[in-house]
């Protein structure tokens, strides 16, 4: 990237005023939490830190090249030899300093969403943006770092560099090599968003991820933070809704023996997020309520109809805001499973089903999806 190239965009963007043309320089995460947020759907309020940030950075330190040489001649199938690069190249990252520029920026913007949470040094989500996630070829979800519960500008300044330094981490770097994505030519930008209270958080998806059916939305549920369902350290509640009817067609209440929660420090330090073993009371009862449900499918649904495609959404119940408007989006992108999956309508004498599948996948955008 060209000096030219990078003062073509700003290195900072509220969710609120993130462009089309931002979304090339602000990776999936970040677009995503601009469009839900114009689109008006509930997002925690917060702000992008482009690629540009990261880009300077790096070519200020000058050790790029020093860190493309390092990966390519690493054998990744050498696991030792990995690990050892891996490090190596995540220690330059983190080294990086930001630009004075950008630095100010996000100063500034930081202490504008503690003067709009009313909150000193507001606890946000540092949230790896990379330009190869949710590509359509290729997923990178869980591929790169994310910080709770971070507070105060210096301890959001150094996840900032954390997360950059997260397109290094050993899984990174071989799902590159193995999707044939060059090591140099990824950047990272970051979203720093509100933190919520979650009472309860999962995900939701626009179809059965069991079998592809597109007539019900499936979400995944557990206590506290989604992080334990995202990361599959949690078995989570299982709910099927019906996308016509709104009727609950299934579910499934996992024994939760444990939780990532909030919990204050003994040494007056800032709350962290920590794993938690639960109360018996906990363990066997439904993280949701029915009308919980419903209000998770119905805002699922509605981003669906606002991208045109199904998605894969992490959402949360946050405890700082009233019942009843309580839950939150905290990302949306495309599904890449099924969607990748020409949807067709199966050859059946059963009436009622092809009305629900006109209901639900209209001709029109069958016809949008065949022919974009």
């Amino acid at each position: 990237m060209t000096a030219h190239e990078m003062t073509e965009y700003p290195s900072i963007v509220p969710f609120g005023s993130l462009a089309t043309e931002h979304h090339p320089h602000v990776g999936g995460k970040c677009a995503s939490l601009g469009v839900m947020s114009q689109a008006g759907l509930p997002v925690p309020p917060g702000f992008a830190i482009t690629t540009r940030a990261f880009a300077e950075a790096g070519q200020a330190s000058g050790l790029m090249p020093s860190i493309s040489e390092l990966l390519a001649a690493t054998d990744i199938t050498d696991s030792a030899a990995l690990k050892e690069a891996a490090a190596r190249a995540r220690e330059m990252v983190t080294s990086w300093r930001l630009l004075d520029e950008h630095q100010s920026l996000l100063d500034e913007s930081y202490a504008e969403l503690c003067t709009l949470a009313g909150v000193p040094d507001v606890p946000v989500a540092v949230r790896s943006s990379a330009t190869s996630e949710d590509s359509p070829d290729a997923s990178f979800a869980g591929e790169h770092d994310t910080y709770l519960w971070v507070c105060g500008i210096d301890a959001v300044r150094q996840k900032v560099r954390e997360c950059w330094a997260s397109l290094f981490t050993e899984r990174a770097i071989v799902y590159r090599a193995e999707m044939g994505y060059p090591h140099d030519e990824v950047d990272m930008a970051v979203a720093v968003q509100k933190m919520v209270r979650p009472r309860a958080a999962g995900v939701a998806f626009t179809l059965d991820p069991s079998n592809g059916d597109r007539s019900g939305i499936c979400i995944d549920s557990a206590w506290g933070f989604g992080e334990g369902v995202v990361s599959g350290d949690v078995t989570p509640d299982n709910f099927l809704v019906d996308k016509v009817m709104w009727t609950i067609n299934r579910r499934t209440i996992s024994p939760k023996t444990h939780a990532h929660l909030l919990t204050e420090s003994d040494d007056g330090a800032a709350p962290r997020v920590t794993r938690v073993e639960l109360s018996d009371d906990k363990v066997n009862a439904p993280s949701l309520t029915d009308d919980e449900i419903i209000a998770i499918a119905r805002l699922a649904r509605t981003a669906e109809k606002h991208y045109g495609c199904p998605q894969d959404i992490e959402w949360a119940l946050d405890d700082d805001l009233p019942s009843g408007s309580d839950v939150v989006l905290l990302q949306a992108r495309p599904e890449t499973v099924w969607s990748k999956k020409r949807h067709s309508v199966a050859r059946t004498t059963d009436l009622m089903a092809s009305i629900v599948d006109t209901l639900v996948n209209p001709l029109s955008a069958r016809k949008g999806a065949a022919t974009g």
